[in-house]
């Protein structure tokens, strides 16, 4: 099976990435390649199986022929630009989350060939006014330009996979925390840096109140679900071709409560509120409360709690540590 990870320099294209060289089969499937593609040049891993890179933008004419070139029999498109640097650049949100999007789906439609393809959406697709809970029969009418340029590529992946371009499969991820590395432009990344920061030591900016929630996936988790994406069966998925993950459903107020409870006060005290009315904004009517029957159903498997969240991250980034 040969693999082609586009955003392969980000943070979830580097851990699937690692996790396939671990297991080097995929669906019972023996790995017989990788190739990691992003704007940014990919680290290099160590595999059983060869493994190659690639720099470009697919939004910019032959990139994403490229990038296809060697005929992949399964694609996972993680590539897009954040939330918060969609919303503050309306051109290159649309040029990078859209066009190179769709240059992507035209240049495997214009191959002849049909792969899996295992594209990673957001629940900014959704926006309220929201029931107690959103199933999955609930409408996607987004309200911020990153939530639209999702939507968009969710009809463009239905209608490829129904005209048998490829065989895909959107999922709607949470939002990924604990992240590790750097703060980044997301809107959302708060979530990650009150946890992540004061964790190793350091001093994290809250924007927003204690009672601003959110849908949450470790990414372990987010992980798992990409690659249990890759071996579902079509014709469990049906026509519906985008599907929300499961998560955990939490407050700001409920993240620091767990986080108080795993590393004490001393550590909590590094969180510094200063509120930023844009990202209060962005996020004040986010979807943070779901009920994702399909996603249980096809055997997706969240996260048990924002603790075990937390634990996961002091686990796998941290070395088991906690910074005094």
């Amino acid at each position: 099976m040969r693999i082609l990870i586009l955003g392969g320099a980000g943070m979830l294209g580097r851990k699937l990435a690692e996790r396939l060289a671990a297991a080097a089969s995929l669906g019972g499937r023996a790995i017989t390649g990788l190739h990691l593609h992003d704007i940014v040049e990919p680290a290099a891993i160590a595999a059983p199986f060869p493994v190659t890179t690639a720099v470009g933008d697919r939004a910019v004419s032959g990139v994403a022929e490229a990038a296809i070139a060697g005929r992949p029999d399964l694609v996972f498109h993680l590539a897009a630009i954040v939330s918060g640097e969609a919303e503050a650049d309306f051109d290159k949100g649309y040029r990078v989350n859209l066009h190179g999007t769709l240059n992507l789906f035209e240049a495997i439609r214009h191959a002849g060939f049909r792969p899996r393809l295992v594209f990673s959406s957001s629940i900014g697709v959704f926006r309220g006014p929201f029931p107690e809970t959103i199933t999955d029969d609930f409408h996607t009418v987004p309200q911020t330009s990153y939530g639209t340029q999702k939507a968009i590529d969710e009809l463009l992946l239905t209608d490829y996979s129904r005209r048998g371009f490829f065989d895909g499969i959107g999922i709607r991820l949470p939002t990924i925390c604990v992240r590790p590395g750097k703060p980044n432009k997301a809107a959302t990344g708060f979530f990650s840096n009150i946890i992540r920061e004061p964790l190793a030591g350091h001093e994290a900016v809250l924007p927003v109140g204690d009672e601003v929630g959110m849908w949450h996936a470790s990414p372990r988790a987010a992980i798992g679900f990409l690659i249990h994406a890759a071996g579902l069966d079509s014709a469990l998925v049906g026509p519906r071709r985008n599907i929300t993950m499961p998560g955990v459903s939490c407050t700001v107020g409920d993240q620091i409560a767990a986080l108080r409870a795993i590393a004490g006060d001393r550590v909590v005290a590094r969180i510094r509120r200063e509120p930023d009315a844009t990202i209060q904004r962005i996020v004040a009517g986010a979807a943070w409360k779901f009920t994702p029957k399909r996603a249980l159903d096809l055997g997706f498997v969240a996260d048990k709690s924002f603790s075990a969240i937390i634990e996961a991250h002091i686990a796998d980034e941290l070395g088991g540590r906690i910074a005094a």
